[in-house]
């Protein structure tokens, strides 16, 4: 078992405290990401959320890396894990040897374009749920994580995914307007214009001939608004957006 120094124990009191303290839940993430580097040895870091209905991945924040050098999802090999249910921080080497992973498309796509080799995942759940991966890279020429690390991140991630929970129940109970979440979402303002015209119940055949678009484009153009929102279909939309002013279409 690790032993923790003194100091190392004072940061995570504080990281553990800000999980609960700091409103804006993003900031916390941000936060997150950047006080372990005080503790755990990391060169870059990802923080997704899940989407909704196990949706794609949503709403990164990232530590020293673009926000979209990982796939969405992760691995396929890792998949049963995030859909287990709990919470738990394991090694990727610990899922799949260091010369099967190297030979993925996954390794090739995500990995090699970073210079990373290794990672460290902790997945978070609750009640069943899954809510979210934060994702610890290495460079090439590092060793690999270790026992040690995992120990570290164990004694965070309850208290993570209960703030994941709360978050989700919350978002859940209030819908967001178009603006904000296009806002939110980063979405385009092509993609903002459609989900507008979407919400004001416009069928894909007024769309396009409003915006002089084909239905492929328009198809394309609902797919990125589905992705980035978290969801798989309309009933979802309706579910996640409030009315629009349908003056804003005029």
């Amino acid at each position: 078992m690790k032993q923790l120094a003194t100091n190392d124990w004072l940061v995570l009191n504080n990281i553990i405290y800000k999980i609960y303290t700091t409103e804006d839940f993003d900031a916390m993430r941000r936060m997150l990401l950047e006080q372990l580097k005080m503790v755990l040895d990391f060169d870059s870091a990802d923080f997704f959320l899940a989407g909704s209905g196990g949706a794609d991945f949503v709403r990164p924040v990232t530590y020293n890396c673009d926000s979209v050098s990982s796939q969405t999802g992760g691995p396929a090999y890792s998949r049963s894990v995030m859909d287990g249910g709990k919470s738990m921080v394991y090694r990727e080497t610990d899922m799949i040897s260091d010369e099967k992973r190297v030979q993925t498309e996954y390794y090739r796509n995500v990995f090699v374009p970073n210079n990373w080799h290794f990672s460290l995942r902790m997945i978070l759940a609750r009640e069943k749920e899954f809510l979210g991966i934060v994702t610890f890279y290495r460079t090439i020429g590092k060793d690999n994580f270790r026992y040690d690390d995992i120990f570290l991140l164990d004694m965070l991630k309850d208290h993570l995914a209960y703030r994941l929970y709360q978050e989700r129940r919350r978002a859940g109970s209030k819908k967001l307007t178009v603006a904000k979440a296009a806002a939110r979402y980063e979405l385009t303002k092509r993609e903002e214009t459609i989900l507008r015209m979407l919400m004001a119940g416009m069928d894909n055949a007024a769309i396009c001939a409003k915006l002089v678009i084909s239905v492929n484009t328009l198809k394309k153009h609902v797919l990125n608004i589905y992705r980035k929102l978290g969801i798989r279909n309309r009933v979802q939309m309706f579910k996640m957006i409030q009315e629009p002013e349908l003056t804003v279409l005029k």
